[in-house]
């Protein structure tokens, strides 16, 4: 059964709004242009903590280069409600060991599938040491990630922890189109593979 996302998250913003309540939010965030759009519709809703937690991005000058982008981005951009960045930890090897017998695995198959799973833990984690009311991720605005298995591992990931995960498929109402325009007007740099050294030449 297809699941309407958007609709999904329409309504507890709309539920939120009628009972006058800004949530915080844990967003982890892959780059600064995916977080653009995001950041610009989220943030009229929900106080942000983003978390930029990504070692899956290799070699370490182009994490560091997407963590400055993401930086920027956020000191430029103006919110209704607050926005605060958070670095995690950058243990590559983390990556390496997980996805390990993997390497040749298609884009989209069970290496991403892990991907996806370390970073949303690691979200989920914030977001209860933090205390904040739910977590969710910038990955489904990618037109390359499909938003139902990043969503259903969502899922997982908030009954294991105990915190509440925010559907979204941020791809609807023009997502991707608009972290485009953004990226541009923020001069964001866009990068051409995922991040993962097994990415790099595949799109």
């Amino acid at each position: 059964m297809n699941i309407n996302f958007q609709k999904e998250m329409d309504k507890l913003i709309d539920l939120n709004l009628k009972n006058n309540i800004t949530p915080t939010l844990l967003l982890h965030a892959c780059c600064g242009p995916c977080s653009s759009y995001v950041l610009e519709y989220l943030s009229e809703y929900f106080n942000i903590i983003v978390l930029y937690y990504n070692p899956n991005i290799s070699p370490e000058s182009e994490y560091k280069y997407r963590f400055n982008e993401e930086r920027k981005l956020i000191s430029q951009m103006i919110f209704k409600n607050k926005v605060q960045l958070i670095k995690g930890d950058y243990f590559p090897e983390d990556f390496f060991s997980a996805v390990k017998g993997l390497e040749n695995e298609p884009e989209g198959g069970k290496r991403c599938e892990i991907c996806f799973r370390l970073r949303l833990e690691e979200a989920a984690k914030c977001c209860k040491e933090l205390n904040a009311d739910y977590f969710a991720t910038t990955l489904t605005i990618s037109p390359l990630k499909d938003a139902e298995i990043i969503n259903a591992i969502g899922k997982e990931t908030e009954e294991k922890y105990g915190v509440k995960y925010l559907s979204s498929d941020f791809k609807k109402k023009n997502g991707y189109k608009r972290s485009i325009e953004l990226s541009r007007e923020y001069n964001l740099y866009r990068q051409n593979y995922c991040g993962c050294v097994f990415s790099k030449g595949k799109g």
